[in-house]
């Protein structure tokens, strides 16, 4: 059985990686609550670190990362193209904030700054439809967000999975090809809280008393992470642990 590759795309800041760890470890953390079989692999793309072939792995997720998809940087090109030869193939593919973002860019959608300034705290997305494997009852999901940049246009071929009318396109989807969100389920409030503080300067002294009480409401990282295993699921990926 195949593991479930984590592309790395950003690390943690040392200070709070001890604590927290690092963007893979996040993952792993709550995937495995929802499939303790899982196994994983990780790849750094920054240092340009791949698997010898794509069909080394029976799914791929994009981690998320303060960088922009549309800045200069050598890194990118290629994990573009990787993005590009996964979907081709039909290989299951995750992206997470900036992976949500760079999966709709690589496919030719646009990504920007978004006019409505920075997304912090627990935001709620509705969902515009539901697929018939996934399960949660509600109309909406609430997630921690982190992010200025959004998809400002859907690629052709991807759906719009779930929205909000700060985040217009808050989730994509192709069947048994691409499931990506804006916010991370990955992330524990205390985490989203020392990102926002130490960001105060550019989230701005009105919105982040706001942001950070929003943090009491909880949020859906575990529902989203079986979610995400659901996807797989009905994708058929070849993962360990994941049944047919």
């Amino acid at each position: 059985m195949k593991s479930f590759a984590i592309l790395k795309t950003d690390s943690v800041r040392p200070e709070w990686a001890e604590r927290f760890g690092e963007y893979p470890d996040m993952f792993q953390t709550v995937l495995k609550r929802a499939n303790p079989n899982l196994q994983f692999a990780v790849y750094d793309v920054q240092l340009g670190e791949y698997p010898d072939s794509k069909d080394q792995h029976g799914a791929y997720l994009v981690t998320g990362s303060k960088a922009g998809v549309y800045e200069d940087h050598e890194w990118l090109p290629p994990l573009e193209n990787f993005v590009r030869d996964l979907v081709q193939a039909d290989i299951p593919l995750i992206g997470i904030c900036f992976g949500h973002q760079l999966v709709a860019q690589a496919l030719g959608g646009r990504v920007g700054k978004s006019d409505r300034g920075w997304g912090v705290g627990v935001h709620r997305h509705q969902w515009r439809f539901k697929p018939d494997w996934l399960a949660m009852p509600a109309d909406d999901f609430k997630v921690l967000v982190s992010h200025q940049d959004q998809v400002q246009q859907a690629p052709v071929g991807l759906e719009v999975l779930a929205s909000s009318d700060f985040c217009p396109v808050a989730a994509l989807y192709k069947r048994g090809s691409v499931l990506t969100f804006q916010g991370h389920p990955e992330f524990v409030p205390e985490y989203s809280k020392a990102l926002m503080v130490s960001r105060e300067d550019r989230i701005g002294d009105e919105a982040l008393p706001k942001a950070l009480a929003s943090l009491s409401q909880g949020h859906d990282g575990d529902a989203l992470a079986s979610v995400i295993v659901a996807f797989l699921q009905d994708a058929k990926s070849p993962l360990a642990g994941i049944g047919h």
